[in-house]
């Protein structure tokens, strides 16, 4: 009953006029991979390298939004759902201010990652698989949460003791066990570039800013 009474209330500025004055698509870059394949410092590198060339951006991170937004959720199915649906909406809020958004979480169910894409329009959501072995993120782990997973304290432990789903068919793969952190972020940002969403304007500055 509640929901009848809900009206949206549109705003007089647009998503189209704040992308005209940001040179560039309010967009999603979904990172997904398994804990400890540099899905958050991944992110944090792109978005330092996006900032440079004048773009507007926000980062959520998974362990950052579970401290405030999704404080009251565990790492059950169900709650991992519910973390996911709530940063899918967050993420649209942001795609409609003109920003590019870059999410960092585990994300390990292809239909909840689905469910997120569902929420944006065509184009408007690029998946990225951070790709690298299980062993290679155990090697990467210095909350030690890996061990202390297969000791058995942390329940649900996505690789270990719940399972990760890969994206069948990412708009992109990056291999950071076999490439380093500057080269998988110009990866990124050729994608962006080479697809529209960002002005090569905005890459031209930042160059010419760099040489200065």
């Amino acid at each position: 009953m509640a929901q009848e009474n809900i009206v949206r209330h549109e705003s007089r500025v647009d998503r189209q006029q704040r992308e005209a004055r940001n040179q560039h698509y309010g967009l999603t870059i979904w990172f997904t991979g398994l804990s400890g394949s540099g899905k958050s410092t991944l992110s944090v590198a792109l978005e330092e390298r996006l900032a440079t060339m004048g773009c507007r951006t926000y980062r959520l991170d998974g362990d950052n939004v579970r401290t405030g937004l999704c404080r009251d959720l565990t790492f059950s199915p169900n709650d991992r759902i519910e973390n996911i649906r709530r940063i899918g909406e967050v993420a649209g809020l942001f795609r409609d201010a003109g920003i590019i958004n870059l999410t960092a979480f585990i994300s390990p169910y292809r239909q909840d990652r689905e469910m997120a894409r569902a929420l944006a329009d065509e184009g408007d959501f690029i998946e990225v698989f951070v790709d690298a072995p299980l062993d290679v993120c155990e090697t990467r782990d210095p909350k030690g949460l890996y061990a202390k997973a297969r000791a058995g304290n942390i329940p649900n432990f996505t690789g270990i003791s719940a399972p990760y789903e890969p994206p069948e068919e990412p708009e992109l793969t990056v291999h950071t066990d076999a490439n380093t952190l500057g080269e998988c972020v110009d990866q990124l940002v050729d994608y962006l570039l080479t697809q529209g969403y960002i002005e090569a304007s905005l890459s031209q500055d930042a160059s010419a800013s760099a040489n200065a």
